[in-house]
């Protein structure tokens, strides 16, 4: 067989549907796919905007995203790669490499690109033989999605990766066990498991913290059954929002520093914090101050090196999330919920006062919209099977504190700190999912980025919904250039975080998507339907307040 052969079929037996790419790689292999399966072969406008759709698809399904680029776009392919890196997304980067034939010669566009992808990848190695694909990309796939999952990168010979037109006596084995997260399942040691167990119903004022290793566990049943036996107040990451509803009763909402205040406040007054399937790093904790370092605290996670990296641990259990609580709901006590009845209370009425707080933005009929308003807005009119993905700055702090999921069957995706992530990762996230809506939230700086996916999105017919925070600005830098010019900006210095009003519903019907200009509150409603019920790519081009700013965490 070819190399493009075993490669064609492994990633069909691996459940591939599609692949994200900017030519020319694996020429041959896109051929035997052609032939040989139904994978699907997106043509992107940039390397960094196909790892994101791969992101996107890796997060949305559970199954790995797939990116390539020849030699010289590998570069722009590994720094896509650094949201998939942040946030765990098992994503393959496949890229041309080197020809040891040719090296050191000044051959046309050589770099030696490997040691870039180091740092953000869990495996990063050169396919050098031919024979060696088997082996190779079955390594690929059981590293990107065992324990923590992350990116895999492999580097073919060739500059385009010609290998594969290579033969060699192989076949194409492929382990079905590793096409998803999590292939592997550890149960936890009894000794461990009954330990924070018993310091969760001995506390009079528990919080449980829910990161993105519930979500990757699909643990959302089992988190929510234990907190509903043992009424303990749940908070969790932005990575790990859809663990739990967020008009559940004990849901306080997203906790750290694109929060909602009532999450960071609840967690202020805990006895006791159970870390469950997050490395507790600066964004789900406010650098460290919610809760601050000293209370007592146990931590579930999958990694060991996570177990107490930050906060000391009073006790902690190595497994994964979802066995690890299923094991905790076995053996809980339901009767000790109990003394946790005047806590809830607590926790009841702080939520109560943020949502008493906000109830005139959420509302807001003002002209230019406010951003408050659009989130309440996805919340109302969201299907009950929608996958939300957001982007980070202001577009992650808007929905993390303002957007509330309303069923356990809604997801939530959201980046690890790249804007522009989340228009391409939509995509990607629709490729995987494309019987469920997909509902993308950025704003005119995300989308800036990578705008000329929409032709993408359009030549495949990807129909996600994009719905822009439009203010012509990436505002979230105003407080920073406040500070910098004394409290009183120059225009000058506006000139450094403001753009030219565009309108981006006119950009898409040009492209040939569906643009949707909304002015008015009262038109976000309609306009959210008729972009669900359009049979295309959808632009909801939003016209907001320029002095909106979102809220800052408090401690």
């Amino acid at each position: 067989m070819t190399g493009a052969q075993v490669l064609a079929d492994m990633l069909q037996g691996y459940g591939v549907s599609h692949v994200f790419m900017v030519p020319a790689v694996l020429r041959r292999t896109f051929a035997e796919m052609e032939r040989r399966t139904k994978i699907k072969r997106i043509h992107t406008h940039g390397e960094k905007s196909a790892a994101y759709m791969a992101d996107g698809y890796a997060r949305a399904s559970g199954r790995p995203g797939i990116c390539m680029a020849q030699v010289i776009g590998a570069l722009n392919l590994a720094a896509g790669l650094r949201d998939a890196h942040l946030a765990h997304s098992p994503v393959i980067a496949f890229t041309g490499g080197r020809d040891p034939k040719s090296k050191f010669r000044k051959v046309y566009q050589e770099v030696d690109d490997v040691p870039a992808f180091e740092p953000v990848t869990k495996f990063n190695a050169t396919v050098d033989a031919v024979e060696r694909f088997p082996d190779m990309v079955r390594q690929a796939f059981r590293v990107a999605v065992s324990g923590t999952p992350g990116p895999a990168h492999l580097q073919f010979r060739g500059n385009e990766g010609q290998i594969d037109a290579e033969e060699a006596e192989m076949e194409p084995l492929v382990e079905e066990q590793f096409a998803r997260v999590p292939p592997f399942r550890p149960e936890p040691d009894m000794k461990s498991l009954l330990a924070p167990l018993k310091l969760l119903q001995e506390a009079e004022r528990p919080v449980l913290v829910a990161g993105g290793g519930v979500r990757a566990s699909g643990a959302g049943r089992e988190l929510v059954a234990l907190a509903e036996m043992l009424s303990i107040p749940v908070a969790t990451s932005l990575n790990g929002k859809d663990s739990i509803p967020g008009v559940h009763p004990l849901s306080i909402g997203v906790s750290g520093t694109y929060s909602r205040e009532s999450a960071n406040r609840v967690i202020g007054q805990a006895d006791l914090v159970c870390f469950i399937g997050t490395e507790t790093g600066s964004m789900t904790t406010n650098f460290w101050t919610v809760p601050k370092i000293g209370v007592a605290a146990v931590q579930i996670d999958i990694e060991p090196e996570s177990l107490g990296r930050n906060y000391p641990l009073k006790a902690a259990v190595l497994g994964d999330a979802k066995i690890v609580l299923a094991r905790m709901l076995e053996h809980a006590d339901g009767k000790t919920a109990a003394k946790r009845k005047a806590w809830l209370e607590k926790s009841h009425s702080i939520c109560k006062e943020w949502y008493s707080k906000y109830e005139p933005m959420l509302g807001s009929d003002a002209v230019p919209i406010r951003p408050e308003r659009m989130c309440s807005e996805l919340t109302k009119n969201l299907p009950d099977d929608a996958i939300v993905v957001v982007d980070t700055g202001h577009a992650g702090m808007w929905m993390g504190g303002m957007y509330d999921l309303r069923a356990p069957t809604q997801s939530y995706m959201r980046s690890a700190g790249h804007l522009g992530w989340a228009f391409p990762a939509g995509l990607g996230a629709k490729c995987a999912c494309p019987d469920r809506p997909v509902v993308v939230f950025t704003g005119d700086a995300g989308l800036w980025y990578h705008i000329g996916e929409i032709e993408t999105a359009v030549r495949w017919k990807i129909n996600s919904v994009t719905v822009v925070n439009n203010n012509a600005s990436g505002n979230q830098s105003k407080r920073g250039f406040d500070r910098a010019y004394g409290g009183q900006q120059t225009e000058q210095a506006r000139e450094l975080w403001t753009y030219r009003m565009v309108n981006f519903a006119r950009v898409a019907e040009d492209i040939g998507a569906l643009g949707i200009r909304v002015e008015k509150p009262a038109e976000l409603a309609p306009a959210i339907q008729r972009a669900l019920k359009a049979d295309r790519p959808v632009i909801v081009d939003v016209a907001t307040d320029i002095e909106a700013l979102a809220p800052t965490a408090v401690t």
